[in-house]
């Protein structure tokens, strides 16, 4: 599949999927996502968000299509664009966007912002601002998991442009020698912050391409369609469970937003951007509902009870007291001196 071009609906994705109802959980899922992130950028530019944000619209599907595969006890590590993973991993729309307004309610007690929401009752432990910096983690989560027999996973979720970081390669390759039992899946959304990544890699898949030289097996799918997600994940998952080891999934998909919000993505050609809006993943999982005898009044019900839930939480954050101060050096592993190691 070219990285580069619109994955076919349904592809591959007819057998075992899941029944109707379970997929109008998925689709209000994603459409809590979709509002939360909305929310976000609204608070944002009105002066309520500082910092910057990395929004994942349009990615919806592949966090909660992965997670969806996962037993809630395997672990989850994401990038600084993890909003749509923290809320699939259980944390609340309330939780994220008063942590984002740095409000003592927020999921960090404000101690972590947009970039760095965990969710560790939902064993995602982690969102990272450094590229990359969280494949060896999941490797080292993976080991543990191994060494105690709890069949669990890790999942170590990255964007395209981490492929081409040095931690990537060191990360696979520790994860086929010992035959971890973690899923490296691959959110790729064509743009590397503004540069198109198949103009700076030498392989047409920027993370499937790569798997041979490991020995992993690797599968590429449509990152937009929550099915094809869920099961791919399934199947990985299965094998790391079974002890063969890790697996990259490649998921093509399109951020709706620019990289940040000091962004507003004019790079991207008009009709790129109108082709992969077409195959937006709400979009994507209605027609789906629609073709399994869905009514359209079900699915917008799902939808209106998502904006509903959203706009509930924007308010609740904003009445929320702020951080307070005295609490800001509590619940950290150091303080930057060595006496913590003795």
């Amino acid at each position: 599949m070219n990285a580069g071009a619109v994955p076919e609906a349904g592809a591959g994705t007819e057998r075992d999927a899941p029944p109707a109802a379970a997929l109008l959980e998925l689709f209000e899922r994603m459409a809590v996502i979709r509002a939360t992130e909305k929310a976000a950028y609204d608070l944002f530019m009105s002066g309520l968000v500082k910092g910057t944000t990395h929004l994942a619209a349009g990615q919806e599907a592949v966090a909660v299509g992965a997670s969806a595969a996962l037993r809630p006890d395997d672990y989850v590590f994401a990038t600084y664009r993890g909003h749509h993973h923290a809320i699939a991993r259980g944390a609340t729309p309330e939780a994220c966007l008063a942590e984002l307004m740095s409000r003592a309610t927020g999921l960090c007690a404000a101690k972590g912002g947009s970039m760095h929401l965990t969710v560790a009752s939902g064993s995602m432990l982690g969102s990272y601002a450094i590229v990359g910096a969280h494949l060896p983690i999941a490797c080292g989560a993976g080991w543990s998991a191994k060494l105690r027999g709890t069949g669990q996973v890790a999942v170590a979720f990255f964007g395209d442009g981490a492929t081409n970081i040095g931690a990537f390669h060191e990360a696979l390759n520790l994860a086929a020698v010992w035959r971890l039992p973690v899923l490296f899946i691959c959110e790729n959304n064509l743009y590397m912050e503004y540069t198109p990544i198949q103009t700076v890699t030498a392989v047409e898949q920027p993370a499937a391409g790569r798997a041979p030289a490991y020995g992993l097996p690797a599968e590429v799918v449509d990152g937009n369609d929550v099915v094809a997600v869920m099961q791919a994940t399934s199947r990985a998952a299965a094998r790391a469970r079974a002890g063969d080891g890790p697996t990259i999934i490649e998921a093509l998909t399109y951020r709706q937003y620019g990289h940040s919000r000091a962004d507003p993505g004019k790079y991207r050609p008009e009709e790129e951007v109108d082709a992969w809006l077409k195959r937006d993943p709400l979009t994507v999982l209605a027609g789906r509902l629609r073709a399994d005898g869905v009514s359209e009044q079900a699915v917008e019900e799902r939808r209106g009870r998502a904006r509903d839930l959203v706009a509930a939480a924007v308010e609740a954050a904003k009445a929320a007291p702020p951080a307070d101060e005295s609490t800001a050096l509590t619940d950290v592993w150091a303080d930057g001196g060595a006496q913590w190691r003795t």
